[in-house]
């Protein structure tokens, strides 16, 4: 048997349904054609080229490919050239924000648009939100437009607001909220995507080509955490869509692809509006080359909590919650996408926005039933116990956003939720106890990516603070593995190609400089990744691991 990729010597962790370990693994053609027990193969039981790249571990630990089932790569890759207004590091008060953004003015001609992106108000000292009459100390000939860290809020100065047409007067928009002072004037502050639209629209928009280019750079970063399957959770425009399908295509993004297409872009009307789910899967198919999937009609009940508001069904301590949509029509919009043969994503991280989406599921499967349909509900941070047993039961999926307990842990408990709520943020092990397929992301760039780090929070769940949220929370690492590897690639009904090391499945691997089934569980957020194969080639290698 002729081999393009040997690797020996390694401590394989296949993740199979026996988690079984093995020494050696043998590639042909992009496919794992060999696993041993031992270092190396038998004797004769393979053929090594001068073309097979034999790989030495020694002693490494081979994994699948982790798998990032909720992220932003085209958003995350257009940030690198925005202004970092993250707290603690690099800002610790409205005042280093403001010396950024006045840094990026001075280097900008008159008119053109200074952005930012990562403003946290609950982690700057002043704990507030920055204001349009803070921007325009900085930024009074330069429009600015900065995202808080949740992404669903946003901070304009008064020439953007000018520029949109936004006036005092306004009204809300439907699902978003402009924010106004105590005199009723605006203050800059734009709640949710409809609020931030006006002023996004006098944005000069990226080229296709600049958001390959940035899709292409994040990508570099994604496969050196050991990424090699992601979902972008949210494709909004039809450029959007080139860019990914073109970047895949011609491999400037190594990584399988799946893409949630914004319900918007489904309606009647609107480009994909008689489209099926097979159609428009086939149309992503052929247009990347094979290399992006479609993943599902994504819609939103909701923002994220740390971005206040969010649907609740308890309010949050000092704030009144609202969903996006009327349960009326958005139990309509899901029938006529489960009917055309979506699967849905949908966005909810409030235990009242995870209840709404679950009446529209079960609203659309009572008349229309369909095996494995795996419709999700991203985020799901104030899951109760009850929609944790009715997700399992309707076939409801969860995608768990982790990393905001180590981020946002103390804030739960302290400012947007109560203790005993805020202790139970994603609660993992009754997801466990409920046989709820799950998986955990990053939502880059809300959060880091790095499976790794969500992967040791899974266990240990531990706040920023050194704090423990919810101990009875925590699940053990071999689950955690399988939510980064096998469970994404049943979510992605890619179970029998990708997730785990098997003969005949793709060879997405990573390679871990220790075994996180060995090591101090509170270490294992220090485990390096040493390379990635998709495919048997390698797409990220450090110094240590030595390819031909």
């Amino acid at each position: 048997m002729k081999v393009d990729l040997l690797l020996k010597n390694a401590n394989v962790l296949t993740l199979d349904q026996e988690n079984r370990c093995a020494g050696c693994v043998a590639v042909a053609k992009g496919k794992i054609v060999g696993i041993w027990v031992t270092e190396e193969p038998p004797k004769g039981a393979i053929e090594i080229s001068s073309q097979t790249n034999v790989v030495d571990l020694h002693g490494a630990s081979l994994l699948p490919g982790f798998i990032d089932t909720h992220n932003h790569i085209l958003m995350y890759g257009q940030t690198m050239s925005m202004v970092n207004c993250c707290s603690p590091s690099p800002n610790q008060t409205i005042k280093g924000v403001l010396e950024g953004i006045a840094a990026k003015v001075q280097e900008t001609k008159n008119g053109e648009w200074v952005q930012g992106y990562g403003y946290d108000d609950t982690l700057i000292n002043e704990k507030r939100h920055i204001t349009r009459e803070d921007l325009d100390q900085v930024s009074s000939n330069t429009p600015v437009f900065i995202t808080h860290v949740s992404g669903h809020v946003a901070y304009v100065n008064s020439l953007a607001l000018k520029m949109a047409g936004l006036t005092d007067g306004i009204s809300n928009p439907n699902g978003g909220q402009y924010g106004k002072d105590e005199k009723g004037r605006l203050n800059g502050v734009l709640y949710e995507e409809s609020a931030m639209a006006p002023v996004r629209r006098k944005i000069p928009q990226m080229t296709v080509e600049d958001k390959i280019h940035a899709i292409s750079t994040a990508s570099k970063e994604y496969v050196a955490q050991g990424i090699t399957t992601i979902t972008d959770a949210a494709v909004f425009g039809l450029d959007d869509l080139e860019a990914h399908l073109q970047a895949s295509k011609f491999g400037v993004n190594p990584m399988r692809t799946r893409l949630m297409i914004m319900h918007h872009l489904l309606r009647k009307g609107a480009p994909y509006g008689d489209y099926s789910q097979e159609q428009l899967n086939k149309e992503i198919m052929m247009r990347s080359g094979g290399r992006a999937k479609l993943d599902s009609a994504k819609i939103f009940q909701y923002g994220l909590i740390q971005g206040l508001p969010e649907a609740l069904s308890k309010s949050y301590y000092n704030n009144p919650v609202t969903i996006n949509h009327s349960q009326d029509s958005f139990n309509e919009e899901v029938l006529d996408l489960h009917r055309r043969g979506f699967r849905m994503a949908a966005h909810g991280n409030g235990d009242r926005a995870v209840g709404s989406i679950l009446e529209a599921y079960e609203n659309a499967l009572l008349p229309y039933p369909r095996a494995k349909h795996l419709h999700r509900i991203d985020h799901v941070q104030t899951a109760s116990t009850a929609v944790i047993k009715k997700m399992a039961e309707l076939g409801v999926a969860g995608s768990f956003s982790i990393n905001h307990v180590y981020l946002c842990g103390e804030r739960h408990k302290q400012i947007f939720l109560i203790p005993e709520r805020g202790n139970r943020i994603s609660p993992l092990a009754e997801a466990v106890k409920h046989n709820l397929l799950f998986t955990l992301h990053s939502d880059c760039p809300i959060t880091s990516i790095s499976p790794i780090f969500s992967v040791w929070l899974a266990v240990n769940r531990m706040t920023r603070d050194g704090d423990i949220l919810g101990p009875e929370q925590r699940i053990d690492l071999v689950t955690a593995l399988k939510s980064m590897t096998i469970y994404g690639a049943e979510l992605n009904f890619d179970e029998k190609i990708t997730g785990s090391i098997e003969i005949g499945r793709q060879a997405d691997f990573v390679v871990l400089e220790a075994d996180p089934t060995a090591v101090n569980p509170m270490d294992i957020k220090d485990i390096k990744i040493q390379a990635t194969f998709i495919e048997g080639k390698p797409v990220y290698v450090k110094d240590t691991v030595r390819t031909i």
